[in-house]
């Protein structure tokens, strides 16, 4: 009888795999294959990752922050005629698909700095908290206790004691370092308001209200509605304590001033709301100041509660639009079959296609399966290069010398379905000129993947990463 039932619940999983909606097809055969291949594990695998429901409870209380929360362009002195971006005809369909999925338009009258490396990044949010006058809000996927987390745990204290407002969202598993730590403790203690996302509590209960591993993975430092930061850096040192092995981390994090701020505000508003009871609406309808000249740009806020297969569409689009030149940075690359489609469809049309991941990723099983796709790549014409210093953490793509996104969102599954992710596409020469000076620093600490290296791999090797290719969608 146990058999039995036990048989019944297998086929009923697997019935859910087939029928469930926005699944792709190699998607659902990885899932069979756990499923029926490792029976125990593969039924407890499915229940605790196998759905991307993140519980009614919260999606409820993400509707209606989302319902109470101003449109964007309500804010006094959103004037679309004066933000006008001025985009060409090429440019304006990679826009429209980042309004698709978060709402947001692209603006005009946007300046942006590229930080030197993660040390200056930290040093310069630190510069910009210590200015504050009005509010400071924060969110980071991993926030360690370390150097630099510490440094802007004080520098939030700094501007507490002096009257600023101040608010830190982190992600319960991310960030569960610091939230054990007595720096947690010490912010609250001071007077920074702040916010656990997604906790997880007990696994075997949460399976009831949601999926345990779907997390906010967003990187964002908004102040006074004058400044903010996007990019892959996190709040911990590079050097990455507990994984140090793999250090350092490199990273690329952007500040930008300008109408674009308002947009990350917008987000954090929405993350802030929907977890807490605090109603932060006014920050969003302060004045806006006039812009000053900028090039145009638009925050791209995706999750596994926004439009389905929105971030692989962004990098999708922006891949099919280059004509001359695409360039690729990415840290986890377990993509669906369409992306690596449009990469090789870029080289084959003649685009001079140049993609660099880590030579040691931190995640075994993610670097494995990247590999599986170096063979196809390299018959396309795509340039292979892995980066030896560290881990290149940074995810950046740079199209004909014009385009640039960059942000927190990984070319992986994870990325594509579980993760809460904030990316900004802008178009500026200059701009994507200083990014793509930075890819070219990271080429030049790049070793180039042959055919020959990769034909040269042996059986047990080509075995490993095409088995773990057949299971990506699970990782």
């Amino acid at each position: 009888m146990a058999i039995f039932l036990f048989v019944l619940l297998q086929l009923a999983l697997a019935v859910r795999v087939l029928l469930r909606p926005h699944r792709d097809p190699a998607s659902r055969v990885a899932w069979l294959v756990v499923i029926l291949a490792v029976p125990v594990a593969g039924i407890i695998a499915y229940l605790l990752l196998g759905e991307t429901s993140i519980g009614r409870r919260r999606v409820a209380r993400m509707n209606k922050a989302m319902a109470t929360i101003p449109d964007v362009s309500d804010i006094p002195g959103w004037d679309a005629e004066h933000l006008a971006p001025g985009l060409d005809e090429l440019e304006e369909p990679l826009f429209r698909v980042g309004e698709s999925i978060s709402g947001y338009r692209a603006v005009g009258g946007n300046r942006g700095q590229l930080m030197a490396d993660s040390n200056a990044a930290i040093n310069a949010m630190i510069a910009d908290i210590d200015a504050a006058t009005d509010h400071v809000h924060l969110l980071f996927y991993i926030w360690m206790p370390d150097n630099s987390g510490t440094s802007m745990a004080r520098a939030l204290q700094r501007a507490v004691a002096r009257g600023v407002c101040c608010r830190a969202m982190v992600d319960d598993i991310g960030s569960k370092l610091l939230i054990k730590s007595g720096l947690w403790e010490e912010m609250e203690t001071a007077g920074i308001k702040l916010c656990r996302v997604l906790q997880v509590g007990n696994p075997l209960l949460h399976i009831l209200q949601g999926r345990i591993d779907l997390r906010n993975h967003r990187k964002i430092l908004v102040i006074d509605n004058r400044v903010t930061y996007c990019g892959s850096q996190n709040c911990a040192d590079p050097e990455f304590l507990t994984k140090a092995r793999y250090a350092p981390w490199v990273d690329v994090m952007v500040r930008f001033t300008g109408p674009i701020v308002r947009q990350n505000q917008h987000v954090f508003a929405s993350d802030w709301m929907a977890y807490t009871n605090e109603d932060i609406r006014d920050t969003l309808l302060q004045a806006l100041e006039a812009p000053e000249p900028g090039f145009p740009a638009q925050v791209i806020a995706s999750g596994p509660t926004a439009r389905y297969s929105a971030v692989p569409e962004t990098f999708q689009t922006l891949i099919y639009s280059a004509r001359r030149e695409l360039f690729i940075t990415t840290p986890y690359y377990v993509p669906v079959d369409s992306l690596q489609a449009a990469i090789c469809a870029a080289a084959n049309r003649g685009v001079d296609t140049t993609i660099i991941f880590p030579a040691r990723n931190d995640d075994f099983a993610v670097g494995a399966t990247s590999k599986s796709y170096y063979q196809d790549m390299l018959d396309a014409g795509v340039n292979i290069y892995e980066y030896q210093p560290g881990l290149l953490h940074a995810k950046t793509i740079t199209v004909d010398g014009r385009t640039t996104l960059i942000g927190s969102a990984n070319m992986d599954r994870r990325s594509f379905d579980l993760n809460y992710e904030n990316n900004i596409l802008l178009c500026d020469e200059h701009m994507t000129a200083a990014i793509r000076q930075r890819q070219q620093a990271f080429l030049a600490d790049s070793l180039p993947v042959t055919a020959a290296q990769v034909t040269q791999w042996t059986l047990p090797q080509r075995l490993w990463h095409n088995a773990l290719a057949i299971v990506g969608p699970v990782l």
